[in-house]
């Protein structure tokens, strides 16, 4: 009951690292890889983060 109302975090983790896969992917078809590589970091960055939220 009380956790009605108690935001998820991983629920925020989980739509930015859908945003930047699709980002990334579309810089790839670009042909900008510098941009995809940078994209591709950060989502691996928030993979690790959304991971470690789901484990504890």
């Amino acid at each position: 009951m009380f956790g009605l109302f108690k935001k998820d975090p991983a629920k925020k983790l989980k739509e930015a690292y859908t945003k930047l896969l699709e980002e990334a992917r579309d810089l790839q078809r670009k042909g900008d890889i510098k941009g995809f590589a940078q994209k591709s970091a950060e989502a691996d960055e928030i993979a690790k983060k959304l991971e470690e939220i789901q484990q504890s």
